[in-house]
């Protein structure tokens, strides 16, 4: 047997193993699925194992992939970590956050400076993703989520809890149908949740019996491309405080209706036991908090 271990091949085998997928290994490893999978076919090859079959979801672990890939996971996992202890040694500390595109653009970056200015210190790094992200194998500090708060294994602190307002384009508002109660806005555009939940839900909300065109219109993924289709005059969208406030300020958008709704959904920022415990952790944490209570002084 060949003394050089093959390190990127059975890191290839094990984030493969994982993510039972090709093309998530992939991106795991910051390379091409062509490269995952030649690296695979080469361990293969080295050890006459087959490792993998493949499925219509995906990539499934053979009876001899099944006996060794735990043990390569929890190796590379400690690999990881240790890599993690020889950078923090003289290195200043480093606190990466993960939320959804939408607060971290709208909300969560804009206000940043204030805690770099306070904590100079600190190196904050941002990925905005819509992924679940999880945070001891993708190294994530802190997590902005919405949702109910309950996240097992985690802890998680409230930060607000956001209403939905109907907003629109000024210009729009000012040639359209004139608005005066909830019922009037089914006259105009819906833009769209992706779930085609939030209209609906808020009409009922109001008092306003069931009509298909609640659900009609153009649905978007994200919230902020929401925020860009209402500023730009495509009709009428529903959007969280979060987004809206500051729009509203500078006139890029205008209240269609002053009928928030409060949602069960609030932002909570999550983190791993451990890292709670650490001081840029907590420090961070705190800042959040204390943005987040000005911003729901500033809109009531």
């Amino acid at each position: 047997m060949n003394p050089v271990l093959p390190l990127l091949a059975l890191r290839a085998f094990a984030e493969t193993g994982r993510h039972r997928s090709i093309k998530r290994a992939a991106e795991a490893m910051g390379v091409t699925s062509g490269a995952v999978s030649q690296q695979i076919r080469q361990l293969e090859d080295r050890l006459g194992v087959t490792l993998f079959t493949r499925t219509r979801y995906g990539v499934r672990l053979t009876e001899a992939g099944e006996k060794v890939h735990p043990g390569l996971l929890v190796a590379f996992d400690q690999i990881a970590k240790s890599l993690e202890t020889l950078e923090a040694i003289n290195a200043r500390p480093t606190l990466t956050i993960s939320t959804v595109p939408s607060f971290a653009a709208s909300w969560l970056v804009p206000r940043l400076g204030r805690f770099t200015g306070r904590r100079p210190d600190i190196e904050v790094r941002v990925e905005a993703t819509s992924n679940l992200v999880d945070l001891g194998r993708d190294r994530v500090d802190v997590a902005i989520r919405h949702g109910l708060g309950n996240y097992p294994g985690l802890i998680s602190e409230h930060l607000m809890a956001p209403v939905l307002l109907p907003v629109s384009s000024p210009k729009l508002l000012a040639v359209g149908p004139r608005i005066t109660e909830p019922a009037d806005c089914l006259r105009w555009p819906l833009l769209q949740d992706s779930d085609r939940a939030d209209w609906p839900l808020w009409f009922k909300a109001v008092g306003v019996a069931d009509d298909p065109r609640a659900e009609r219109g153009p649905a978007f993924e994200d919230d902020y491309l929401l925020v860009r289709a209402a500023i730009a005059g495509q009709g009428l969208a529903l959007v969280r405080d979060v987004y809206a406030v500051e729009e509203i300020a500078s006139g890029r958008l205008a209240l269609a209706l002053d009928r928030p709704w409060p949602t069960e959904f609030a932002y909570y920022a999550v983190t791993l036991p451990d890292s709670a415990k650490r001081q840029p952790v907590r420090d961070f944490i705190d800042w959040l908090k204390e943005e987040a209570g000005q911003k729901a002084g500033a809109v009531c």
